[in-house]
């Protein structure tokens, strides 16, 4: 069975060279011309100096040079570290300061901010076009001597100024991720799978790509989610099955009715957060799709998902399980260190062979989430008495839009280096989309009146889009704990006349 993510490449390449594998809006790409072009890409990587165990900034955009670009790197042994490509010059300068890459790989627009965030971060590293990766004749050398628990991905938990935690993911944990998602979504060979989420992130990399790829199936890549063409795009590509994150199910169905929503080749679709039964089965009538919930996180692929003709509405499923190798993963909730039972509440934990190394040079941060070999999820959940579980919240100071994690910390700090901000509270408040949309309350400098516009202009300037705060309010103080820490349980997530909105329909005043 492979161990490594080129080994898994080459074994379907073996089974499957003349099936077409990739489809995008530019081309379609057979197993064997996948393997071509990766071997082009490694060899022109191994031409820069990149070498076994260095580390690689990657821009990746949803293109199929992208794509290829990471399974290059693992040929070379390398290991990917994959930036927001929409990040700012501070937010790429963080990272580069922080892993001081080997080389970056990016694009012919983004090279200028790649340009600046070096300059910016002080290194002299260089960078390569994706594209001209595949200018180059493979020197065949095949992949490097690769061990299943050596660092593939270190994938930022999310985008910073400063310093990120820097998950630290095996090939192991995507081989498993790669060789459980088709067992556990019921996928075959004639399956095409269809992805319009990043490859930044762990879900189209792990499950879409190499879960398409352990199947033997074909994957559609799409550039990016737009609810409007979703449907025609599945229906271009003869998708049957999509990943689906966040808000993206909810946008999808705030779409206007057609009569042709259900006529679509999808078959299945894998979401998380659980809607509840009924918005489910309205979901599924209307698009003549199944859905299947479940739930994971960048420090363990696997994590929960529902079982095989169970449909546990509004839970997460029951822990996810290899289809070969049988019992590997382990769930429980625990609170205050007492593992709880039906019906109550605890903090998730997991434990199986694919939880993170760790947070790259992070040690503290490690030994506070990975205990006994249990990770700690910091996301609080109900255990139900048919062995799934309810998610309820999370524990962790993080706030989840748009499918992305943010730190309120983060915000908070570039906030205050507008002049007329002296300091910054930043919460989650309830969406209309699901998930969570991100306000701040700020204090005014004395002796000034905040811009409040001119504020959310500067966060725009020095935080990728999804971080901006949609909400704005001036307050004449924030509360504080006594050990003057701030007091954030006490904002109210209320809407209010006070505050901003900054997402406003066109014509309509930002001042609620």
């Amino acid at each position: 069975m492979a161990r490594s993510i080129p080994a898994l490449i080459r074994a379907a390449v073996a089974d499957a060279g003349d099936k077409t594998w990739l489809l995008t809006p530019d081309g379609e790409l057979t197993y064997a011309q996948m393997l071509e072009r990766v071997e082009r890409a490694a060899s022109a990587l191994r031409e820069r100096g990149v070498q076994a165990g260095d580390r690689v900034l990657v821009t990746p955009r949803n293109t199929a040079d992208y794509l290829l670009s990471w399974f290059a790197l693992m040929e070379v042994g390398a290991i990917q570290v994959p930036v927001n490509p929409k990040g700012s010059v501070a937010e790429i300068a963080g990272f580069v300061h922080q892993v001081e890459p080997a080389l970056i790989v990016t694009d012919e627009t983004l090279a200028p901010t790649v340009d600046a965030a070096v300059a910016e971060a002080g290194g002299a590293v260089g960078h390569a076009d994706v594209s001209a990766l595949y200018d180059t004749e493979p020197d065949g050398r095949g992949p490097a001597d690769i061990d299943e628990y050596d660092v593939a991905v270190m994938i930022p938990t999310s985008g910073t100024t400063g310093r990120s935690k820097l998950v630290m993911q095996t090939h192991l944990a995507y081989v498993m991720a790669g060789e459980g998602f088709p067992h556990w979504m019921q996928l075959t060979a004639d399956d095409r799978l269809m992805t319009s989420l990043p490859l930044f992130h762990i879900n189209a990399p792990a499950y879409s790509t190499l879960g398409s790829m352990y199947a033997r199936a074909s994957l559609a890549l799409l550039a990016g989610f737009s609810a409007s063409t979703f449907l025609d795009h599945a229906r271009a590509f003869g998708a049957t099955e999509f990943n689906s994150i966040g808000a993206m199910l909810e946008i999808l169905v705030r779409q206007p009715r057609r009569p042709d929503d259900a006529d679509n080749p999808i078959r299945r679709c894998y979401t998380g957060p659980s809607p509840d039964r009924e918005h489910q089965l309205e979901i599924e009538e209307r698009f003549g799709f199944e859905i299947v919930c479940g739930y994971a996180l960048s420090e363990s692929p696997y994590a929960l998902v529902w079982r095989h003709g169970e449909r546990p509405y509004g839970t997460l499923g029951s822990a996810r399980q290899h289809p070969v190798l049988g019992h590997v993963n382990d769930a429980r909730a625990v609170d205050n260190g007492r593992v709880v039972g039906a019906g109550e509440t605890g903090e998730l934990e997991l434990r199986n062979p694919v939880i993170m190394r760790g947070y790259y040079e992070m040690p503290e941060e490690t030994a506070a989430v990975i205990v006994d070999g249990w990770l700690r999820t910091g996301d609080l959940v109900r255990v139900n008495d048919d062995e799934t579980y309810t998610f309820l919240g999370r524990k962790k100071e993080v706030i989840r839009r748009r499918g992305e994690n943010l730190s309120p910390t983060e915000v908070e700090a570039v906030l205050e280096r507008h002049p007329d901000v002296a300091e910054a509270a930043v919460i989650g408040v309830p969406s209309d989309l699901s998930e969570e949309d991100v306000k701040a309350f700020v204090v005014a400098t004395p002796g000034r009146d905040p811009d409040l516009a001119a504020v959310h202009a500067f966060a725009r300037g020095q935080l990728a889009a999804f971080k901006v705060p949609r909400f704005i309010e001036v307050v004449a103080e924030l509360p504080h704990t006594a050990t003057d820490r701030l007091a954030k349980h006490k904002l109210s997530t209320e809407r209010t006349t006070a505050e901003m909105d900054f997402d406003a329909p066109r014509g309509q005043s930002p001042r609620s």
